[in-house]
């Protein structure tokens, strides 16, 4: 049979920010797994897109750009001589006013995955750059894409000692470093740079406003769970997030869910159970670990309530609108006498086959676990706790093992994590003081619907540090380009972001203006 074209999606590409061993009677989810943010899709091949194709084509017109490299320092925080490494970045000057206008710069911060991928699923800053008559730049993350140190992702994911120089500081510094090179050569000393930022993009774009003022006046951060560290926030938001969207959909769609995980490992310890179970959900493949489909489908829980959109999107795989609404009448409209784990099967290929044109599915092949940059940062710095409560979750309960998680580090990379590094670098405990004192012109955007959004900033600090939040949005969904369909809420979200951003930009005119003039 044929395989599905989206096959390669599988708990490997979950968005989880943490190790943990279930402390239930049930078997270990993920207390081997990293954390993971929604880069790991880039490397997807694009699926078959449901847009209308003039709404396709009316969104490549806006994505053009150059492709051009950069030799960047290995590490900037040592004088020792390190290779130099090619940083890759797309530039489009296109509606740019230029040096002599002193034109704003938009520069996206480079998530962990290809950038190319980034930019065509960021149209709102290639719809706002027209407006704002500024140029648009997007540098890749170091060892994503094909912005790799060595001279190749096998040599740069070698060992622990060739990986030493991923981090976030490391990062920041590139973009850093790019941009001010760039305004030199362009004679463009003077213009301005906005940041903006999803995700883990955006947790850097705050980041980089923060250890960086001098060299952007501002960020648009969004959907970015700065506060995901240590005990900031509760260790069990994230899946009780996850858990509500689908409760406020169905309560018996929830309960069903919450009931599988007892009926699969019931299932698969029976004689034949993981056969059984391979017809069941229509696997390519014989299933070997009941705990290999159960990571499946929490997997795709947590992406559902993440691109839990109005309208319908394809950037990860088709999907329609409101796609947990559309999982729970899967699953709640099966005839009576329905098991529950056909059920299940019913409403979870809303996620894996809503086109329709898989026959069976393959789950991942997790062999490449060690080979992927994001490991290694959940395993060094990127350390965010999480735990499945046992009550208000619909997953299987667990509390936080960091013990489990650090001995998987070990053993994959070698290397003990820092769970307070991040917090000792760029802050997090007592947020509101910190930013009022220090902080300015950020903006963290947040839809309820997003997991991570418990993790993020969702009151405003000052005048100048904003919370924009939106109880129906989900993962950076005003990042994403504007469509006829948008509601209300989202128009207006996006109106306030752009107000914002040209307040920012006429105060930096205003000051440059007073101070020639003095």
């Amino acid at each position: 049979m044929a395989k599905p074209k989206h096959s390669h999606l599988s708990l490997t590409h979950l968005i989880i920010f943490i190790f943990i061993t279930i402390t239930s009677s049930l078997p270990s989810l993920a207390s081997n797994r990293p954390p993971r943010f929604l880069g790991k899709f880039s490397r997807s091949s694009p699926p078959n897109s449901p847009s209308p194709p003039e709404r396709r084509q009316q969104q490549q017109k806006l994505i053009k750009y150059e492709t051009r490299y950069f030799a960047q320092n290995l590490d900037h925080f040592s004088f020792s001589e390190t290779p130099k490494f090619q940083q890759r970045y797309l530039v489009n000057a296109e509606h740019w006013v230029g040096p002599q206008r002193q034109g704003p710069i938009f520069l996206y911060c480079g998530n962990e995955g290809d950038i190319v991928w980034f930019a065509e699923n960021t149209g709102f800053v290639w719809e706002l750059a027209p407006r704002f008559g500024a140029m648009v730049l997007f540098p890749e993350h170091r060892y994503y894409g094909e912005s790799m140190p060595y001279g190749s992702e096998e040599e740069a994911y070698k060992n622990a000692s060739t990986l030493s120089f991923l981090t976030a500081e490391q990062a920041l510094a590139d973009f850093a470093v790019l941009i001010t090179e760039l305004k030199r050569d362009w004679s463009a000393e003077g213009c301005p740079v906005v940041l903006f930022g999803g995700s883990y993009g955006g947790m850097l774009a705050a980041w980089m406003r923060l250890k960086y003022p001098h060299i952007a006046i501002g960020a648009l951060a969004s959907s970015a769970p700065i506060l995901q560290f240590e005990d900031i926030v509760p260790t069990e938001t994230f899946y009780d997030i996850v858990s509500n969207d689908f409760r406020r959909e169905s309560s018996s769609c929830f309960n069903t869910i919450k009931e599988s995980w007892d009926a699969l490992m019931t299932e698969g310890q029976k004689q034949n159970g993981l056969h059984q179970l391979t017809k069941t959900f229509h696997l390519c493949g014989e299933l070997k670990r009941t705990e290999d489909l159960v990571d499946w489908l929490e997997s795709a829980y947590s992406y559902l309530a993440m691109v839990n959109y109005p309208y319908g999107s394809e950037f990860m795989m088709p999907l329609p609108g409101h796609p947990i609404r559309e999982v729970c009448r899967k699953i709640d409209g099966c005839p009576d006498g329905t098991s529950t784990l056909e059920r299940i099967f019913e409403g979870i290929s809303v996620y894996h086959n809503y086109s329709g044109k898989a026959d069976c599915f393959e789950l991942e092949d997790e062999s490449d676990v060690g080979t992927d940059g994001w490991n290694w940062q959940a395993c060094t710095e990127m350390v965010m706790p999480m735990s499945s409560s046992r009550d208000r979750s619909m997953f299987q309960t667990y509390d936080y093992n960091f013990s489990s998680f650090q001995e998987w580090c070990w053993k994959q990379f070698n290397v003990k994590p820092r769970p307070t590094w991040i917090t000792t670098e760029f802050g997090g405990h007592d947020i509101k003081a910190t930013l009022e004192t220090f902080g300015s012109n950020i903006i963290f955007s947040n839809g309820l619907l997003d997991p991570w959004s418990g993790g993020s900033v969702l009151q405003n600090v000052s005048e100048s540090i904003i919370a924009l939040v939106t109880e129906e949005g989900a993962h950076h969904i005003d990042l994403r380009f504007s469509t006829k369909g948008d509601p209300e809420w989202l128009v207006e979200q996006r109106e306030s972001e752009i107000k914002l951003i040209q307040g920012w930009l006429d105060k930096f005119y205003q000051e440059k203006k007073a101070a020639f003039d003095m």
